[in-house]
């Protein structure tokens, strides 16, 4: 499924030019749905966490019983050979992935001993500073980890997410403000979300129905070090009508301004954009 163009694949041991092929018809990702894949950018010559997200991969895999075959560093380095073909301004997403190959007698669990793995390279263009989101509410909602794999990042969970999408996009809104089984606000359909409330930050406590992600915890870093207030805490739909900012958090756009929650509009205020700005000051610090 290639939404941007340029692309570049990693499989079995080599570079491929192209949307090369990786999964055949009787893998057990094909047709039982244990594929977990990672998401980094690669922005004017930045790859900010790149290390984190290859290390979350393996976590994903061994979530959903498969076992991972290349190390964090190992696939670091593969990534950033991959890299080398495109040219320094490109926007790139960066996609590590493994999957289940055989089955056990029963065919339903993975076989630990047979894993696949590519790497894919795409260039996908960064939204314009000015694009936003607008939210509604679903009646989909996050699982919990007794019925879903939460705590991977892992394909079988997105046909979710995307009902949530069909439904928010049907009512003329880009995204949906989700809930988690207690009806609490979990995340967003596809990212984390932030809202502002008298110059505080406050974000949906951690509470194993999302993945926390990277991206998000190194917004809360670099809030605290600038002097933020930064809660994590359980939150209503009513706190967010009644919020000053908000904003969603998410490894393709880094930060993504929200204009509205059903009725209620915000402004793209002073904390949303200083976010957006303390970012990328530190995806430079840090090379």
């Amino acid at each position: 499924m290639a939404t941007g163009k340029n692309i570049r694949t990693y499989f079995e041991g080599s570079w491929h030019e192209g949307d090369t092929p990786i999964m055949r018809a009787a893998d057990h990702g094909a047709w039982l749905g244990s594929g977990v894949f990672d998401g980094a950018r690669y922005v004017n010559g930045l790859a900010p966490d790149l290390e984190a997200h290859c290390a979350r991969v393996n976590r994903s895999a061994q979530a959903l019983m498969l076992t991972p075959t290349v190390s964090a560093e190992d696939m670091v380095a593969i990534v950033r050979e991959g890299l080398a073909g495109y040219d320094k301004g490109s926007a790139v997403y960066i996609r590590p992935m493994y999957w289940g190959i055989d089955g056990d007698v029963t065919a339903i669990v993975p076989n630990s001993d047979t894993t696949g793995f590519a790497i894919c390279l795409e260039e996908i263009p960064m939204a314009a500073p000015e694009a936003s989101a607008t939210l509604t509410r679903t009646r989909f909602r996050r699982p919990v980890l007794e019925d879903a794999v939460v705590n991977a990042k892992a394909g079988c969970l997105y046909p979710n997410n995307a009902r949530m999408l069909v439904e928010a996009r049907s009512k003329g809104f880009t995204n949906a403000l989700v809930a988690d089984a207690m009806g609490n606000v979990a995340e967003s359909a596809t990212a984390n979300v932030f809202m502002v409330k008298d110059g505080e930050v406050f974000t949906p406590i951690a509470n194993g129905t999302f993945l926390a992600g990277i991206t998000r915890a190194r917004h809360m870093g670099n809030m605290r070090a600038d002097g933020m207030a930064v809660h994590e805490t359980v939150l209503s739909f009513a706190d967010f009508e009644a919020a000053d900012e908000v904003f969603l958090s998410g490894n393709m756009n880094k930060v993504t301004p929200v204009t509205a929650f059903e009725d209620r509009q915000y402004q793209v205020g002073p904390v949303t954009r200083r976010v957006r700005e303390m970012y990328w000051d530190w995806a430079a610090s840090a090379g």
